[in-house]
């Protein structure tokens, strides 16, 4: 499966990405509102192994994403079932980039290009979750169109209870095979 935007293609990952990836999740910036924080380059390429696994399952992952104008890896972004929140199962999206790529307009435009592939697989509702305190992420999903309910939120059953992360919000995106959607 490939995806390709205006500046992106969003493409299954190579094992040329795994170096590049595992910058990524080494970066506390970038990781600063995951648990764990940062990864060591087995837990980040045992991510990139499950993204595989889940592309060839249900033909829908979290990929790697690249600049078409450079081929520089910019980070993951994609969808994937999910069993960590409350109705589940659910279809969540959501990116991962690395620092160098924040605020140039790449996650809408991934977020943009997965509501597309959710509509063209007849999905029904996206997700996307986050920590509380995460307003950056909470701020994308947003602008993306996606709107929370309090009555959602709920702790994140792998983080521990007392950990500043474990409050999480749901966002939902409900219906976006229908095209007036984002």
């Amino acid at each position: 499966m490939q995806i390709e935007t205006e500046r992106l293609l969003i493409r299954p990952w190579r094992d040329e990405d795994l170096p590049a990836f595992a910058a990524i999740n080494a970066d506390p910036d970038v990781r600063r509102y995951y648990y764990p924080s940062v990864l060591t380059r087995a837990q980040s390429d045992d991510v990139v192994a499950e993204c595989m696994h889940h592309l060839h399952e249900h033909g829908f992952a979290f990929l790697a994403t690249e600049r078409k104008d450079d081929g520089a890896l910019i980070g993951g972004t994609g969808m994937s079932w999910t069993d960590d929140i409350p109705g589940a199962p659910a279809v969540e999206i959501g990116w991962t980039l690395g620092r160098a790529f924040w605020r140039q307009g790449y996650a809408r435009e991934t977020g943009m290009a997965w509501f597309a592939k959710a509509r063209s697989l007849g999905l029904t509702e996206i997700v996307g979750y986050t920590s509380k305190v995460n307003a950056p992420s909470r701020a994308q999903m947003e602008a993306l169109g996606m709107c929370c309910n309090p009555a959602d939120d709920f702790a994140d059953p792998t983080v521990p209870k007392d950990n500043p992360l474990s409050p999480h919000v749901l966002y939902r995106l409900e219906n976006p095979n229908t095209e007036n959607k984002p």
